[in-house]
């Protein structure tokens, strides 16, 4: 028969993992894939949904057929500030729009015309203004630039969800992707903002469910209990909590490194909202303040930039180690000798790094170093007034 697992897909917006847990919460089988982007109608590249399902599908029948494992639970944790929008069929319509995307000037600017002051909003909703990093205003570019894509929606399902959904065939909505600076939730109402209503999207929203809601999936004479996902960053809080830690600061690291603290009682400002601070969910609807910095994303610039200049492959980078005279060393060089691309917090990029590290050792000890002072300022935004004493 195998031995009982829970099997966990972990959808990150590059690495596409899956795992399958025993009882001990021991990881007893992984892989792992990357799927390259495509074009959306406009040429900005974005995640392959088609192969994405395809994936997810493919990965859970090759796993279902593993004759040492017994799968008895399945969820999904994904990426967030991405929807799916799918028809009365299920079928998705549209692409699944990169967040990064340019947003329209012209579109936002009339949408902070109409439900704004921008300020006021990002207080509101606990959300910095961000264009498609706002989820909310993907389904208002949709309405008011794609009427005939529109129009067939019956409902936008947040990423962690649409996955999950391919199981159990269910339409949910849950806390957690809601509530990652999509724009769409009055933190102070509790409840979905003014605009979403005034729009008339309200609709496009399944009934939210708890996040400890599961559907039987039935495979042959086995019944499979599937969640209905949740959002990444979020998930990565559940095992801490649980466990009735004292006050703690996570810092959940990868594309974006988010810092998050569930014991906040600070409310958010207009100068925290300005520096990328601002609220998520817990699975119970309780906000959880919490500062983003895209260091993975940079970092990956910054280290094929390294490997360009000093004709290494990226492996070599990867087996670089800590080394406390090198970092001695780098620490008493004047600053900022990067210039980041992605990070805003950073110094400007100008294209190029000037004047180079005579190795690339002493260079990616000066790029962590640079990096980390900038994460450390991020840490301290989150922490605010708690008596956190923890760090994970």
């Amino acid at each position: 028969m195998g031995i009982p697992v829970t099997a966990i897909f972990d959808i990150g917006k590059t690495n596409k993992k899956f795992f399958l847990f025993d009882e001990q919460e021991d990881i007893v089988f992984q892989s792992e894939t990357t799927l390259p982007e495509i074009p959306d109608e406009e040429g900005y590249p974005g995640e392959d949904l088609a192969a994405l399902q395809a994936w997810i599908l493919d990965t859970y029948r090759k796993a279902l057929q593993l004759t040492d494992f017994r799968i008895q639970k399945l969820n999904a944790t994904t990426y967030g500030a991405s929807l799916v929008h799918i028809d009365e069929q299920g079928k998705p319509v549209g692409p699944l729009y990169n967040y990064l995307k340019p947003y329209p000037p012209d579109l936002l600017e009339k949408f902070y015309a109409d439900y704004g002051p921008e300020g006021l909003f990002a207080l509101e909703t606990a959300s910095p203004p961000l264009g498609m990093l706002n989820a909310g205003l993907q389904i208002y570019r949709l309405k008011s630039m794609q009427p005939a894509i529109f129009k067939k929606c019956r409902y936008s399902l947040h990423l962690p969800q649409y996955c999950a959904g391919l199981f159990h065939q269910q339409a949910t909505s849950e806390y957690t992707s809601i509530g990652c600076h999509t724009a769409l939730w009055d933190y102070r109402k509790q409840t979905y903002h003014d605009w979403v209503f005034q729009e008339g999207i309200d609709h496009l929203f399944p009934a939210i469910q708890p996040n400890s809601t599961l559907y039987p999936v039935k495979e042959k004479d086995n019944i499979i209990e599937a969640g209905i996902g949740i959002h990444d960053s979020s998930a990565a809080l559940i095992p801490y909590l649980v466990q009735g830690q004292e006050p703690f600061l996570l810092l959940s690291t990868g594309t974006w490194c988010i810092c998050l603290n569930p014991f906040s009682r600070d409310p958010l400002t207009a100068v925290e909202l300005a520096e990328d601070c601002l609220y998520y969910m817990r699975t119970d609807g309780a906000p959880v303040k919490a500062s983003r910095l895209m260091l993975g994303y940079e970092h990956d610039h910054q280290v094929d930039k390294l490997c360009q200049y000093y004709h290494v492959p990226a492996h070599q980078v990867k087996s670089i180690a800590f080394d406390p005279v090198i970092w001695e060393q780098v620490r008493q060089e004047e600053g900022p000798r990067y210039f980041f691309r992605h990070i805003p917090a950073g110094a400007p990029d100008p294209g190029t790094t000037s004047d180079p590290f005579p190795t690339l050792e002493a260079a990616y000890h000066r790029l962590m170093l640079e990096l980390m002072n900038l994460q450390y300022e991020k840490i301290k935004l989150a922490a605010g007034s708690s008596p956190i004493r923890k760090i994970f």
